[in-house]
């Protein structure tokens, strides 16, 4: 693996909500934009509140005496399209939008990609910790805008703020053969708490931060799933702001996300291009897309190149590619050595009025199975304590501690039991269970708890 491999998956977090469905400037989502990985001017954090201004990666990396990483710290940049209309005697006059031989434009603020690197850092030979500084100038650009006769009808003004920060990287030991490495990144971008708000804040911000890092001679540990011997250390990891991951299947590159990520993260092969939400749901999107007017088109192809190439793209989208889309075998299991107990004949046709409601085949009313929780046969009914792993929804982290009650249990098509839990403080669980909305869990993520009333 290197930083190249692992950048298709990295893009994915650098432009997520970076322009969202339906890709028009006038949509109020794409006009309150940039909520992940974003770091403010250190002032302008420190005087909200709400916002931070540094972020903080901590990993493991089980390596030699000659070991060494090199690192990549990306982000985006705010850039300011600003537009003028030229007239036929040269004089010019700002606008917010501009149309020349029927293309249309926008202004909009557009972002621009940003990379510090830091190479053969040894992980022996860092005794006190390593800074990177981060200096980048204002910028100004002018493109002017022709027409077909290559009369200037137009100017594109770009303007970027300065910034600056620092990239701190320290590395201690962490026992049984296993060094600490720490990244920080902050933003010490001038600010004066007098200043405007976050919108002109927005322009000294790093966004969409995220590390890269590759170790040679060494390989880095999970966090999500760590070996026994390393469980200790890895819960010893503060990671502030960012979730480290391994890409890849040779341990030997990390991608520290704004996102929550599982371990070995791809981009799906049918994905024909980036779509900038929730990293991605291609066919929905792209049947979405096909139903905007011509008009709405217009509108999102001239709010910026990004969104021009999205709209393109999925008109041109021949349908041998748009039933790509629709889903894909991953892994094809092999047949059981010992074939499974025949359905009852009752059940056999799975449209008999007869059939069970949950699956034809199934072996167990769900609501009269019964599953091993910590030693302990439970089913529905029985109240249970929810730790959720770290392979579950990202979402369950929010509900550990709360407790459950089990409305039944169910199987996959792999034999696999899954729990289905209703939440007791939750005043909609009736509801839900009512209508089969629930929350499923593994049984290794339950524990049995007291009866309540």
């Amino acid at each position: 693996m290197t930083f190249s491999d692992a950048e298709r998956v990295a893009d994915a977090v650098l432009y997520e909500g970076y322009l969202l469905y339906p890709y028009r400037a006038s949509s109020v989502k794409n006009q309150v934009r940039w909520q992940f990985g974003v770091l403010m001017p250190r002032g302008f954090a420190e005087a909200d509140g709400s916002e931070r201004w540094r972020m903080r990666t901590e990993c493991l990396v089980r390596a030699g005496g000659a070991a060494t990483v090199d690192l990549r710290v990306r982000f985006l940049r705010l850039q300011a399209r600003a537009l003028e209309a030229v007239a036929e005697d040269g004089s010019s006059s700002e606008t917010d939008a501009l149309e020349i031989d029927g293309e249309r434009m926008l202004a909009w603020e557009e972002a621009v990609e940003e990379t510090i690197d830091a190479n053969g850092i040894a992980l022996d030979g860092l005794v006190a910790e390593q800074v990177v500084p981060i200096g980048l100038d204002e910028g100004r650009e002018v493109e002017e805008v022709r027409d077909r006769e290559g009369t200037v009808r137009g100017r594109i003004i770009r303007t970027r703020s300065s910034l600056s920060g620092r990239v701190v990287i320290g590395i201690d030991v962490a026992g049984g053969g296993l060094r600490r490495l720490g990244v920080a990144i902050e933003n010490e971008t001038a600010w004066r708490p007098d200043e405007p708000g976050r919108e002109v804040a927005l322009h000294a911000a790093m966004l969409g931060v995220h590390t890269l890092l590759a170790v040679r001679g060494g390989t880095f540990v999970s966090l999500l799933e760590p070996p026994a011997e390393a469980a200790e250390a890895a819960a010893g990891c503060t990671n502030d702001g960012t979730w480290p991951v391994l890409v890849g299947t040779d341990g030997t590159v990390m991608l520290s996300s704004p996102i929550i990520l599982y371990d070995q993260p791809t981009i799906a092969p049918e994905s024909p291009g980036d779509l900038f939400d929730a990293t991605e749901i291609d066919e929905i999107l792209t049947l979405r897309i096909m139903t905007l007017t011509d008009e709405e088109k217009r509108e999102a192809r001239a709010t910026d190149p990004r969104a021009r190439a999205i709209i393109d793209r999925s008109d041109a989208m021949p349908p041998e590619m748009l039933e790509r889309l629709h889903g894909a075998v991953r892994q094809v299991y092999p047949s059981p050595a010992i074939a499974p107990d025949p359905a009852p004949a009752t059940f056999a046709d799975p449209f008999s009025p007869d059939a069970p409601f949950w699956e034809p085949e199934a072996r167990v009313d769900p609501h009269a199975a019964m599953v091993d929780v910590g030693g302990t046969q439970v089913g529905r009914g029985a109240m249970v304590r929810l730790r959720p792993g770290p392979r579950g929804d990202s979402m369950d982290m929010f509900l550990a501690g709360r407790i459950g009650r089990i409305e039944g249990v169910w199987e996959t098509l792999e034999d696999e039991p899954y729990v289905a839990i209703t939440l007791v403080d939750d005043p909609a669980s009736e509801e839900h269970a009512w209508v089969g909305r629930y929350l499923y869990f593994r049984p290794t993520e339950l524990e049995p708890a007291a009866e309540m009333s």
